[in-house]
C-alpha cells in the first residue's frame, strides 16, 4: 500500500469522488470523518463507528497533549492500538483549541503558550511540539499548526494571522519531515487561512503550495460565519488550491454544508455535530432533523427514518428514543449518536455514487427538497 496517494474517479461539476490509499486502509472521498476528540467516538465503540461506514476518524492533538499525554499514548503503542481503531487516523494541530478553550494564552512568533482548560498548568504549543505530538500519537494525518483568528476580526488582523501560519506551515513541514519513520508512513496537510477575503485566501494558497503538502485543508470556517458566508467563501477557495490533492473542509458541519460544500469542490469533512446532537436528543433524517424530546414523538411506533439502514431505525420505535430521551437515560445518547453517524455515512455514500453516476445535481435537488419540506 502507497503511503499517501489520492485518486479521482469521477467529477460531475466542481464534486468528485475518488479514493485516498493509505498504509492502513483507503478513505472514499467526499469522506465524513467522525470526531474522536480524546481517543474516543463519544457514545461508540470504534468497531461500531466502523460498522457506520465511517473509513477514517479525527483525533485532537490539543486534548491528547493534556489528557492523557502524547508521551504516555506512545508508550502505550500509540493512538490506534490505545483506542483499538485499525483504521486511519487524522489528527488536528491543536491550534484552534488553544485558541477557543484556553483564556489564558500569548501568542508569539515561536508558538503559543497557555494554560490547560483542565488544571492550569502551563504548556507551550509550537509548530516543531505540535508535529512530535502527533509523532508520538501515531496519527496517519497529520495537520500543520496554525492560527485560526473568527472572521469578524479586523482584515490587517487576519491578515497577520494568515502570515504567521504559513510561516507555521514551513516549520512544521521542516518538523514533520525530520520525523524519522513517522515521516515515511504518514502524510501531512497544510491549512489555508485568510478568512472570507479572496485575496488572502489566495496568497496562502500560494505559500502553502510553495511548501507542498499531501493534501490541503481549509480552515477558518464554520466559526459563526453562517453557511451563506461559508458557501461564498467556497465558491473560490477550493479552486485555488491544487486540483491533485485532496481538499478538506474543517470542522463542517451540517447535513446541507456538507452537500453545499462537495458541489464546490470538497473531498473531506469533519464535525461534531452528529454525535453532540445525539447526546442532545437530536436525530438527523432525510426529512431534516428531529428533536426527539418532542411531545409528538411519545405515542410515534414508527423508525426514526424509514429510509435508514441502521440498526437502530431497524429495532427501535420514536417512542422508545422520546422515553429515552425525556428520562436522560444513557442508552437514548447511544442509539442517536449511532443513528446520526450512520446516516452521515450513507449521506456521503449517496453522494459519492451520485457523482460517479453523473448525476449529482439532481441529487442534490432531491436532498434538499426532502430535508427542507414545506409545512
Amino acid at each position: 500500500m502507497a503511503r499517501f496517494a489520492f485518486s479521482v474517479f469521477a467529477t460531475d461539476g466542481k464534486a468528485r469522488t475518488g479514493r485516498i490509499a493509505m498504509n492502513r486502509g483507503e478513505i472514499r472521498t467526499p469522506a465524513f470523518m467522525p470526531v474522536g476528540t480524546a481517543a474516543t467516538v463519544k457514545a461508540m465503540k470504534p468497531e461500531a463507528v466502523r460498522a457506520t461506514g465511517a473509513d477514517i476518524i479525527l483525533g485532537n492533538t490539543y486534548h491528547l497533549m493534556l489528557r492523557p499525554g502524547a508521551e504516555r499514548v506512545a508508550r502505550l503503542g500509540g493512538l490506534h492500538r490505545f483506542m483499538n481503531w485499525d483504521r486511519p487516523i487524522l489528527t488536528d494541530s491543536g491550534g484552534y483549541q488553544v485558541m477557543s478553550l484556553s483564556e489564558l494564552r500569548k501568542l508569539t512568533e515561536e508558538g503559543v503558550s497557555f494554560r490547560s482548560h483542565i488544571d492550569g498548568s502551563k504548556h507551550m504549543l509550537t509548530p516543531e511540539r505540535s508535529m512530535e505530538i502527533q509523532r508520538l500519537l501515531g496519527s496517519d494525518i497529520v495537520m500543520a499548526f496554525d492560527e485560526c483568528p473568527r472572521a469578524d476580526r479586523p482584515l490587517a488582523e487576519i491578515a497577520a494571522s494568515m502570515e504567521l501560519s504559513m510561516r507555521w506551515a514551513k516549520r512544521s513541514r521542516d518538523a514533520f519531515d525530520g520525523g524519522g519513520e513517522h515521516a515515511e508512513r504518514a502524510a501531512l496537510f497544510g491549512i489555508q487561512q485568510g478568512a472570507l477575503d479572496e485575496r488572502l485566501r489566495a496568497r496562502s494558497a500560494e505559500s502553502l503550495k510553495e511548501i507542498g503538502f499531501d493534501g490541503y485543508a481549509i480552515g477558518g470556517l464554520a466559526v459563526g460565519e453562517g453557511q451563506e458566508a461559508m458557501f461564498a467563501t467556497l465558491d473560490f477557495a477550493p479552486d485555488q488550491l491544487p486540483e491533485d490533492a485532496p481538499r478538506y473542509l474543517m470542522g463542517v458541519g451540517k447535513p446541507d454544508d456538507l452537500v453545499g460544500a462537495v458541489e464546490r469542490g470538497i473531498d473531506m469533512f469533519d464535525c461534531v455535530l452528529p454525535t453532540r446532537s445525539g447526546r442532545n436528543g437530536q436525530a438527523f433524517t432525510w426529512n431534516g432533523p428531529l428533536n426527539m424530546r418532542n411531545a409528538r414523538h411519545a405515542e410515534d411506533t414508527g423508525p426514526l427514518d424509514t429510509r435508514c439502514s441502521c440498526s437502530v431505525c431497524g429495532t427501535y420505535s420514536r417512542a422508545y428514543l422520546h422515553h429515552l430521551i425525556k428520562s436522560g437515560e444513557m442508552l437514548g445518547a447511544m442509539l442517536l449518536t449511532e443513528h446520526n453517524l450512520s446516516f452521515y455515512q450513507q449521506l456521503m455514500s449517496g453522494i459519492r455514487n451520485a457523482i460517479a453516476k453523473g448525476h449529482f445535481a439532481l441529487f442534490a435537488s432531491d436532498f434538499r427538497r426532502d430535508y427542507f419540506p414545506r409545512s
